[in-house]
């Protein structure tokens, strides 16, 4: 019964699709005050004809000196920490065509929701429905993968990851938001790198 109860809420999200990326794509005042009295370095990155592994360590750089909390996880992977989520950034760089930024989010399955028949449905229907990320089952229904693309010509803004990441984050917002209560219990964010605390000097 808990089961069809998440499957029907799941589903009836869907409606947000064409109000997700014009709802959260805006800039806070706040944050676009503290970008202007902060500098950014660096604003664009430079990826065009490195391989992969390379792209990832500059992008991985890149992504320290602008302060973001970051951390390679893999040769061609960088975990990245964006709010109270957690981002996983693969560059795949193609010297003949267009480069892309694949990005990912994780979530673990609870064992009663993975034997749902429903799941596939629900996530067939999110892919159906929704625009701003593509949903994937995998390891037969345990994690639930949630990835977006940024695609690029050499090189890529940060602002531009910023803005991508925030509104991916809007759009799943909308669709926790969609959930019944207690569904954190069912399906839960994989952490892709430590939290780090910061220290009080």
């Amino acid at each position: 019964m808990k089961t069809l109860i998440i499957s029907a809420s799941l589903l009836g999200l869907t409606a947000c699709a064409a109000t997700a990326p014009s709802q959260t794509s805006a800039i806070d005042p706040v944050v676009a005050q503290e970008n202007v009295s902060a500098p950014v370095a660096p604003k664009v990155v430079e990826l065009g004809g490195l391989t992969n592994d390379a792209a990832a360590e500059r992008l991985y750089q890149a992504l320290i000196n602008a302060n973001y909390l970051a951390t390679k996880v893999a040769p061609t992977k960088v975990a990245v920490q964006f709010g109270d989520n957690q981002f996983l950034l693969e560059p795949s760089i193609n010297s003949a065509g267009i480069d892309r930024i694949l990005m990912n989010r994780f979530y673990a399955v609870h064992p009663q929701l993975q034997a749902s028949q429903e799941l596939p449905v629900v996530i067939g229907t999110l892919n159906q429905k929704l625009n701003f990320a593509k949903f994937v089952l995998l390891d037969q229904g345990a994690v639930i993968q949630i990835q977006g693309t940024v695609t690029f010509a050499d090189r890529v803004e940060i602002e531009e990851l910023r803005r991508f990441m925030l509104w991916t984050n809007g759009g799943l917002a909308q669709v926790a938001q969609s959930l019944p209560d207690g569904i954190d219990q069912y399906i839960r964010p994989i952490p892709l790198m430590q939290q780090m605390v910061p220290v009080k000097p």
